[in-house]
């Protein structure tokens, strides 16, 4: 079901929620407005400066390699200009929001290969951890590994297909599949070490060493019927990370299972606890 704008303004405000979305247009974008201060520049470059540390141990060489091309961490990204870019390789652009939009527009930039990006940053008190995903997590942690054009295709299905198989009640395991994979996926391609690509990882100072590193971190090989049936946390470290052994198999798992059969099977079922699989 659309919501409207204005409905949807008036419940993020009840929600205290810090995003201006009074100015939203009628699918949830934004100005971008550059006009950051030499404070919001600095919080970018302290985050970026910090966090790159960890990624180029422990990142993805897709995802390197994005951030590489794109070039996003000597200040604060303007959209335009890393559209561009992202355009030529795979086909993306990025889209200013003000926040966390409802399903159906971002469902629907997705599938046109637009990925909505959070217009406002975070503040030096909230370095570590952020209750409402903000510039850095969206543009850090989603936008460089865009640049892969197999992933992009997925991201792409994933915003054609979503709004199909929540019809047939499929919400909840259709969101696991985005939670586990683009949120906190893990990559081991054959002979490789363990790395990471997922935005919440990437973004993440603390549950990037821990999903890659530690020794209690509960690594499990991708199975997408198992992915869409395992519960996830919100607000504490993951119970279980799904490791993919190349982008080529999440795309032809989510293009060629049977999902809408999946959803009948389980959706009356309680969904698995991730420490069980």
């Amino acid at each position: 079901m659309s919501v409207s704008v204005q409905d949807y303004a008036q419940e993020c405000a009840a929600q205290g929620l810090r995003g201006d979305y009074s100015v939203c247009r009628a699918d949830f974008t934004v100005e971008q407005k550059y006009d950051y201060s030499q404070a919001e520049q600095d919080v970018w470059r302290t985050l970026c400066d910090r966090q790159t540390k960890l990624t180029q141990r422990l990142a993805h060489k897709s995802y390197l390699d994005g951030m590489s091309a794109l070039g996003l961490v000597d200040r604060i990204p303007d959209f335009h200009e890393v559209s561009e870019k992202l355009r030529k390789l795979s086909g993306w652009e990025i889209v200013a929001v003000p926040g966390l939009i409802p399903a159906q527009p971002f469902f629907d930039h997705l599938a046109n290969r637009r990925f909505p990006v959070t217009n406002w940053l975070r503040t030096r008190d909230e370095l570590d951890y952020i209750v409402e995903p903000d510039m850095f997590h969206d543009f850090f942690g989603h936008v460089p590994v865009l640049s892969q054009p197999v992933f992009g295709d997925f991201m792409q299905m994933y915003g054609e297909k979503a709004t199909d198989l929540i019809a047939l009640g499929g919400d909840e395991m259709i969101t696991r599949l985005y939670w586990y994979t683009a949120e906190y996926g893990l990559m081991q391609e054959p002979g490789q070490p363990l790395k990471a690509f997922g935005a919440g990882l990437m973004s993440s100072f603390t549950e990037l060493q821990f999903a890659v590193e530690s020794a209690d971190a509960h690594q499990v090989p991708f199975d997408i019927e198992t992915v869409m049936r395992t519960t996830y946390e919100i607000d504490k470290f993951q119970r279980a990370y799904f490791v993919l052994p190349s982008f080529d198999t999440l795309k032809d798992a989510f293009q060629n299972s049977d999902l809408a059969g999946i959803i009948k099977r389980w959706k009356a079922e309680p969904p698995r606890d991730p420490a069980t699989i």
